[in-house]
């Protein structure tokens, strides 16, 4: 068994086309397909600067195939649950596609700055270059991120630890590689955003956002994982 990771630029489709113009807002499903044959509802998450969300919100309930959008809490916040109605005979479906596969993958979905971020899990039967053509076919673009074996599918803290990784963007986990590198977590080391910062080649106060906002997703997802387990 395999984890693929693949980025996939879905045009014309309005969480893909929308995310592109937003880059600083992040989606996330969280919630199955309820719905109709044609009228399908699902809740999402988004993260981001609270004027962000709320613009991507405006230009996405535009959207021809988008029938409803349903805040679920206030929009000043910088993460916001929405529920989304939509015109399933409109919106082109990796997940259905990945279906006609037979491909296992994983729930809950990542969207940034206009790639979804999908998780895989391939059997020895399962070709990749396939799974590849088909999207790209319906005209997406496919970018591979990752394929590591897995010594079995059921491993929990594996397959919690990657979607964590996948919560955060290229440049959170950069910054957060490199304040880890730099000593910056360790109790008895003199290491200062400052420092992290001249690693990078950034400044300090773009350092600390990055980093405040990928400690609050590690964070976020570490807690959810612990309450699963009763801790």
């Amino acid at each position: 068994m395999r984890e693929v990771t693949l980025r996939v630029r879905h045009h014309g489709e309005p969480e893909s086309d929308v995310s592109a113009t937003h880059p600083n807002v992040t989606i996330r499903s969280v919630s199955s397909l309820t719905g109709t044959a044609a009228e399908r509802k699902r809740i999402v998450e988004l993260r981001g600067p609270a004027e962000e969300i709320a613009s991507f919100l405006e230009a996405f309930e535009d959207a021809d195939p988008v029938l409803a959008v349903e805040p679920f809490s206030p929009l000043d916040n910088d993460r916001v649950f929405v529920g989304v109605t939509f015109d399933s005979y409109k919106w082109d479906s990796i997940a259905q596609r990945l279906a006609d596969h037979g491909v296992h993958y994983r729930v809950g979905t990542t969207i940034r700055g206009g790639w979804e971020h999908w998780t895989l899990y391939l059997g020895d039967d399962d070709s990749l270059p396939d799974i590849v053509a088909s999207l790209e076919q319906a005209g997406n673009d496919t970018e591979l991120v990752r394929d590591v074996s897995l010594d079995e599918v059921e491993s929990h803290e594996h397959l919690t630890f990657s979607r964590i990784l996948d919560q955060l963007t290229e440049r959170q986990r950069e910054v957060l590689a490199t304040a880890i590198g730099c000593g910056y977590y360790e109790s008895n080391a003199d290491v200062a955003i400052a420092d992290v910062a001249d690693n990078l080649d950034i400044a300090p106060t773009t350092t600390w956002e990055h980093l405040v906002r990928a400690e609050e997703k590690v964070m976020t997802e570490v807690g959810d994982h612990l309450s699963s387990r009763g801790v």
